[in-house]
């Protein structure tokens, strides 16, 4: 503005109202001021306008329907408010012999008002989409270190000392009571590691394999803590072939079991379910007061991760009595 205005206002009179330094008509102080007052007024009125529209419509896709909003607006703005202020300076500019009529004096004062727009529009937008790809660069690569450490994460999972030393001790004391159920147990333990080794690579997943691989996970919980853990899984068989990021429930069900009591006297329940296009996994609240060492997996690598394919945030409440996470459910 400091330098966009007073260079406007000096070529405007030159280029627009034929003034000059060597020849009638003149450009005086008193023309370049007047013509100071009315560009600055259009260029702030402008400026607001197009902060005004960015506010209504600040999503990339809607830059088409901003750019129009803002255009019209700016348009009526300037072209009033031109008409308006040149009655008031119209005499200035008709002096020293040379006079314009009523309507050239017109269609040159508001030729300059929309060049001076234009000029608005150029500086301003040309600056606002350099910052928005300098930002877009910036959120992709950090988007990309997120990603890589959540692969990095997932593949220590498989390796969690805490998770596999729970599973063996389950198992030892499955072995001699029920042979059978010990069976049960090793497969369904496998196909947890297989799933994490396979997932590894993928942005996403569809709903209906999460769930394949969360009933293994919870087939585990239930054996180590039996009736001591309640988890119902309520899911339309519509919404199976919406997807997730891969290991997000898994990453859940461990959270709640980390960081909540599961006793007798204390049950833990987990129900997941949909609601409002989202996934939603809700236990009840009882903390522990002391709590194993997190494996680095937790909400903000699921929210990060979520950022790349979803403009749809991921949702955390507590309530006191209940802590619940809803994940947005992707279209293919």
């Amino acid at each position: 503005m400091a330098i966009g205005i007073p260079l406007l206002s000096f070529i405007i009179p030159i280029v627009f109202m034929n003034c000059s330094f060597a020849r009638p008509p003149y450009l005086t102080w008193e023309k370049y001021c007047a013509t100071l007052t009315i560009t600055a007024i259009i260029w702030f009125g402008n400026r607001y306008i197009m902060i005004f529209s960015r506010k209504r419509y600040p999503q990339f896709a809607e830059v088409r329907k901003r750019i129009f909003f803002q255009s019209v607006l700016m348009f009526i703005f300037t072209v009033t408010s031109n008409t308006i202020l040149g009655q008031f300076t119209k005499k200035i500019f008709n002096q020293e012999g040379v006079s314009l009529s009523e309507v050239d004096m017109l269609i040159h004062s508001n030729s300059a008002a929309i060049f001076c727009t234009i000029m608005i529009i150029a500086i301003y937008e040309s600056t606002y989409f350099m910052h928005q790809l300098r930002d877009s660069v910036e959120e992709t690569e950090k988007l990309k270190r997120e990603n890589l450490s959540a692969q990095l994460n997932a593949l220590r999972t498989q390796v969690n000392p805490h998770f596999l030393f729970n599973n063996l001790n389950t198992l030892s004391s499955l072995i001699p009571e029920n042979p059978k159920h010990a069976v049960d147990f090793v497969q369904q333990l496998s196909k947890v590691y297989r799933h994490i080794l396979e997932v590894k690579d993928e942005k996403s997943i569809s709903l209906k394999d999460e769930l394949d691989v969360l009933n293994a996970y919870t087939f585990l919980l239930k054996t180590r803590f039996d009736k001591n853990l309640n988890v119902k899984i309520n899911i339309p068989v519509e919404k199976l072939q919406k997807r997730v990021v891969p290991l997000s429930l898994q990453i859940l069900m461990e959270n709640a079991i980390k960081h909540n009591i599961v006793s007798a006297d204390k049950p833990l329940h987990i129900d997941v379910f949909t609601e409002n296009g989202s996934l939603v996994i809700s236990n009840n609240l009882q903390i522990k007061n002391q709590v194993n060492e997190s494996t680095g997996i937790g909400l903000e690598n699921i929210r990060n991760r979520y950022k790349m394919l979803s403009d749809a945030p991921v949702k955390v409440t507590e309530n006191g009595t209940n802590f619940t996470v809803s994940i947005p459910l992707i279209d293919n």
